[in-house]
């Protein structure tokens, strides 16, 4: 079996493991308490050292049969192939690694003298590698994270005048129910601050999450301090706005972030 092949719980595995009784083997209980969507086959070897590979594999092979855990990433993972109903906020969620503050830090010099230039406006969008050619008719789902009604009317609008699709979000429940929607967002408008959680631990979470954490996430906040930006990117932003802001540095950062022209 692929070292780097990453399963995930399915609901039906979930249950399983809530469940008062189970049929499963110690082995097999053991593998899916361990499962998390994150953890490597390789690093599910180490945990269970010495046990042959073989067997493990075998191990993960009849749980997958039995439809308690699917490929990360799969159309298994939550019925729909976006994310389980209530995954997205219960997995274990890991501090951002030290290196990626570190990459933050290195940006400090470039991100005050965008602050500088702005005033109160930080407008920073990381390109990627490889431009996005659209297809045509294709179009661009923005899911956009504001509690604020009328900022949020505002960027909806702003959005549909541009030919990208919005989809909007101002809690917990709603972002996890435009999570599900197919097709996935093609780009995350995310306010730092929500009623019920804490915008960068959302952001921390769609990056470390098998299939959402490939979508980038630009940061809209009042906050345009150093520390605030630098936070952003230390969790993995792709762009960062500060509050207030012109709505045309919207597109100017959806359009960096996903390297269209």
């Amino acid at each position: 079996m692929d070292k780097k092949h990453i399963f995930s719980l399915t609901p039906k595995g979930s249950r399983e493991l809530k469940a008062a009784a189970t049929s499963l083997t110690a082995a097999e209980l053991k593998l899916l308490v361990l499962i998390d969507g994150q953890s490597s086959v390789a690093r599910l070897y180490k945990q269970f050292a010495p046990q042959p590979e073989a067997e493990l594999d075998d191990t993960l092979l009849r749980l997958k049969k039995s439809g308690l855990i699917a490929d990360a990433g799969g159309d298994d993972d939550g019925g729909d192939g976006s994310i389980e109903a209530t995954g997205f906020f219960t997995r274990p969620v890991f501090p951002a690694p030290e290196k990626a503050g570190a990459e933050a830090a290195a940006q400090s010099d470039e991100t005050l003298q965008l602050l500088r230039k702005q005033g109160y406006v930080a407008r920073i969008a990381k390109r990627p590698a490889e431009e996005m050619k659209l297809e045509k008719g294709q179009k661009i789902h923005v899911l956009v994270i504001e509690d604020d009604p009328q900022l949020g009317k505002l960027v909806r609008m702003f959005l549909q005048m541009h030919d990208f699709v919005p989809r909007m979000a101002a809690n917990k429940d709603e972002v996890v129910a435009q999570l599900r929607v197919s097709p996935k967002p093609d780009v995350v408008l995310l306010d730092a601050v929500l009623p019920d959680v804490d915008g960068f631990e959302v952001l921390l979470r769609l990056k470390q999450h098998p299939v959402l954490k490939t979508i980038p996430v630009i940061m809209m906040t009042a906050k345009a301090t150093r520390e605030a930006v630098l936070h952003g990117l230390a969790r993995g932003a792709d762009g960062y706005i500060t509050k207030p802001f012109d709505v045309d540095i919207i597109s100017q950062a959806v359009r960096s972030v996903l390297g269209l022209k």
